[in-house]
């Protein structure tokens, strides 16, 4: 039994100086030095294991153990899902029905600020609710670089895009995870979430069209993004209110792509934007980004038949993630096989230690091998059917299918190698090591312990993952200082959910749906400002709700 030490130096200043390494190699190869990510992403492991034997005592064996766990859980279940919607993508493609739903969506808004709000924002929260790991900023960066937008406006948008629906991602996993950890209740987590969350459901939409087009052209389609965010953030709080975690974004995503539908058709701009290159402001991302989607009036009329095929698709794949992502349909599968193997010498071998756990916990290390009920292989399935009905063969599958997987070779390495880290890091202590630096805060505890959620983040790649490794330093640290501990709790995750756009995972996951491989430096410096700035917002929040009106906010 080896137990974590977060403070090996006997001075937090050095130690949390220490434990920044890691991160500092790996974002500063990839945003100063603009490595290829799977170079920086090695570096940063290399780092990680340095840091975690050298420094802070981790045994070698123990280490290398913790670095295979994370890259296997990086290739399954988030590479498989990377892998299988790109192969989707492939497909249609490859046979032009990509071009006609990019036409038809034309159908909803002509308007690039409409379509990015409804693929980006809207279908990307029922993702998120059905699969999360990825698949939204998958699905929808792959359909915006279909539509024209070039691979920086569909990378950075799609990661903004996918901030407020996070917490709630998965049926509510970040949640279930979050009340385990900490032992407080399910429904009162969910409803704290769902007094928090929902400011930024409607903020969001606001945001993300700035971010594209600049605030005079955003203004000039209002009326539909409030629309957007309204109708998101009502049922994401009544459901979390007075139901629980597990359907919010699925509800909330629904009632806000058809409100939005049912407003565009008895409403247009009056000066609608069919060209990026039609932004004159010189802070949106547009220049950047180039022109996109010139020519919109020209595109060709195609039959209701061709259509309903482009569609298909994507249909097939709704139904299946949101399939394999109900408790019943993963609990059959699993029935019919799965593994779960303990990472002998890792499991239960580590010990997390007072004050990030009230007593001594031991540390489980034990890898879910479920190949049939991983969200990815539901992608795998709704592909093969889609591409069995798109025309192609057994053989024209398997040869998409290696073509897929050479294209993105190095984004799985990369995603491994994301993953080793933060498991690196986990059970080494030194990702704690940080957090304990920000608890020490006193009364600014609420905006800095929002800021361990947004961290967690950024080091995992998931808000699951942040609320098991921060949880319960939350609520020790807010016990200790007479604060909620459901408002701390809750701040992990709602915090969190804004360090998902500028961790290196998710950045990854965009430039391969993208096929923009190699700048990654450039996305993770166009959202590093958003990811901050909405950090802070939700921590002032969460110090509003601690001490400047009651913790019960639009309580039930």
């Amino acid at each position: 039994m080896w137990s974590q030490v977060y403070d090996p130096f006997g001075s937090m200043v050095l130690s949390t100086a220490v434990a920044a390494i890691p991160i500092a190699v790996l974002l500063g190869g990839i945003g100063i030095f603009e490595l290829r990510a799977h170079v920086a992403a090695l570096l940063g492991l290399a780092a990680a294991l340095l840091v975690a034997i050298v420094f802070f005592g981790m045994p070698a064996p123990m280490a290398g153990l913790a670095a295979a766990y994370g890259a296997a859980f990086g290739l399954l279940p988030i590479g498989w899902i990377i892998l299988n919607v790109i192969f989707l993508y492939q497909l249609t493609v490859e046979r032009g029905d990509f071009e006609i739903l990019r036409t038809s969506i034309g159908a909803i808004s002509d308007d690039r600020r409409l379509q990015l709000l409804f693929i980006a924002f809207c279908l990307g929260a029922f993702f998120e609710g059905a699969a999360g790991f990825g698949t939204p900023v998958a699905v929808t960066a792959a359909m915006l670089i279909g539509l024209g937008f070039t691979p920086l406006a569909a990378s950075g948008l799609s990661l903004i895009a996918n901030t407020a629906p996070v917490a709630f991602g998965a049926l509510g996993t970040p949640i279930i995870a979050l009340a385990a950890v900490t032992g407080l209740d399910l429904h009162e987590l969910s409803g704290m979430v769902g007094r928090q969350l929902p400011f930024f459901s409607v903020l969001v939409p606001f945001w993300l069209i700035v971010a594209f087009v600049g605030w005079r052209r955003m203004f000039e389609v209002w009326p539909p993004i409030l629309v957007a965010g309204v109708s998101f953030a009502i049922p994401q709080y009544l459901v979390s209110n007075f139901h629980g975690p597990w359907l919010v974004d699925i509800v909330a995503s629904v009632v806000s792509m058809a409100s939005l539908a049912l407003f565009l058709r008895v409403w247009r701009p009056a000066n609608p934007m069919r060209s990026v290159s039609e932004s004159d402001d010189a802070n949106a991302a547009t220049p950047n980004a180039g022109n996109i989607g010139s020519d919109a009036n020209a595109r060709p009329a195609h039959s209701r038949a061709a259509v309903r095929r482009a569609w298909m698709p994507w249909l097939v794949l709704s139904a299946f993630v949101f399939l394999w992502g109900t408790p019943q349909v993963r609990a059959a599968l699993d029935g019919v096989w799965s593994l779960k193997l303990p990472v002998v010498g890792l499991h239960e071998a580590v010990q997390k230690m007072p004050p990030v756990v009230a007593e001594p916990k031991v540390e489980a290390a034990i890898f879910n091998f479920n190949a049939l009920s991983a969200t990815g292989s539901g992608i795998l399935l709704a592909a093969i059917i889609s591409g069995l009905l798109l025309g192609y063969g057994p053989g024209g599958l398997i040869r998409m299918y290696a073509r897929t997987l050479y294209l993105v070779r190095f984004s799985l390495l990369t995603i491994a190698c994301m993953l080793a880290i933060g498991f690196v890091t986990r059970y080494s202590g030194v990702d704690a090591t940080l957090g304990l630096a920000l608890a020490n805060t006193g009364w600014l505890y609420p905006l800095f312990g929002t800021y361990i959620g947004w961290l967690g983040v950024m080091l995992t790649g998931s808000d699951t993952s942040s609320n098991v490794l921060f949880g319960g330093l939350q609520r020790v640290t807010a016990e200790q200082l007479g604060i909620d501990p459901v408002l701390m709790a809750a701040a992990n995750s709602s915090g969190g959910v804004m360090g998902k756009m500028m961790d290196a995972q998710s950045i990854v996951v965009a430039s391969t749906a993208t096929r923009w491989y190699g700048h990654e430096g450039s996305i993770l410096r166009f959202v590093a400002f958003h990811s901050v700035a909405l950090a802070t917002l939700v921590g002032l929040l969460v110090l509003g709700q601690a001490y400047m009106w009651p913790l019960k906010l639009l309580a039930p």
